[in-house]
């Protein structure tokens, strides 16, 4: 007689943020490849509450396990694993099959917490391939943050934008993704001018090492004063999380040939552009969606140099789910949003 060995995942089951229950999941059959983790903390993004409210796709099949970002305790390796062992702190890649080079439409369709059960369960089982072991540095909670925040930002500033030393860069707000960028654009030795709608975020954010602070709120024409702030020329980057809303602005704050990085829809999905500015500035205006597992590994080298510690605003039991998804659409955190398990 075989015994069956069940864990706690937690399901989406409408679109709703009322809607998540606990429920139990049977233990899978380890195959030679795979490594199962005892998940310790997971975080909030933007798209985890797209997805609940069926704004993200609302074709998803449901239910499903949400949240996209977490991290473990290896508990169990398959028989051919050569990259992990029992015992070592892991995190699985946003996109489980984007291992290198350029996303493709297939592994964009095993991003978690999308069509792919996510990670807010007490147990998850992945490919080896698909893991990256933990800065020795972070905490689980802190490590949990890494995976789409993080990642976006590298993506964003060191891959696609080739930072340089003593380049420019600027971010909106005071989310996962704007303070990463923040973090990694000092890092590398480049210049940070930080937006936030409110004062104290934006003393925060100068704690944090940003060079010149700009309240939206109090300044709605906030591209005259990044120009101001740049002598007239622009910024070299803009990380961009505003969407429809903000992206005329973010252009007119860039520099000719500068680089706008599109990663959020907090202000809009849909709106006009501007062609003539994209034109007559010779702008680069281009999508991230997060990155493969080689970017997530070089990250986590830089991270683990510079001895980087994500910023945890605030930290929910698993079972808190629902306040933490109600936490997050209010705006008020600084930071990211953690669960832990």
């Amino acid at each position: 007689m075989t015994t069956t060995t069940t864990y706690k995942a937690w399901e989406l089951k409408s679109f709703s943020l009322q809607d998540v229950a606990a429920t139990a999941r049977e233990e899978s059959r380890l195959e030679p490849h795979q490594v199962r983790i005892a998940v310790k903390a997971v975080s909030l993004n933007f798209r985890d509450l797209l997805v609940a409210r069926g704004h993200y796709n609302p074709k998803l099949p449901l239910p499903v396990v949400p949240l996209s970002d977490g991290a473990g305790e290896v508990v169990a390796v398959g028989d051919l694993v050569s990259k992990f062992k029992k015992g070592d702190r892991v995190m699985p890649n946003f996109m489980p099959d984007w291992i290198a080079g350029e996303v493709s439409p297939d592994a964009a369709k095993t991003a978690l917490g999308g069509f792919v059960d996510g990670m807010l369960r007490e147990q998850a089982t992945f490919n080896e391939s698909a893991l990256v072991h933990i800065p020795p540095h972070l905490s689980y909670e802190e490590a949990a943050t890494l995976p789409c925040a993080a990642l976006t930002a590298w993506s964003a500033l060191m891959v696609n934008g080739a930072l340089k030393p003593g380049e420019t860069v600027l971010t909106m707000g005071s989310g996962g993704v704007s303070i990463f960028a923040l973090q990694l654009a000092k890092a590398a030795g480049a210049r940070v001018i930080a937006t936030s709608g409110a004062n104290e975020k934006l003393k925060r954010l100068k704690e944090l090492g940003a060079d010149t602070l700009i309240n939206y709120k109090e300044h709605p024409n906030w591209d005259e004063l990044v120009l101001e702030a740049t002598g007239g020329s622009g910024v070299d980057h803009v990380v961009e999380v505003g969407g429809a809303g903000t992206l005329e602005r973010s252009m007119k704050a860039a520099r000719m040939n500068g680089h706008v990085s599109v990663i959020g829809v907090l202000d809009g999905i849909s709106g006009s552009l501007n062609a003539i500015a994209l034109i007559m500035k010779s702008l680069r205006l281009q999508g991230v969606f997060v990155g493969s597992r080689s970017r997530f590994e070089d990250m986590n080298k830089a991270i683990s140099l510079h001895g980087i510690k994500p910023v945890v605003g605030k930290v929910f039991a698993a079972d808190e789910i629902t306040e933490a998804l109600s936490y997050m659409a209010s705006g008020q955190h600084f930071g990211k949003i953690v669960l832990k398990l």
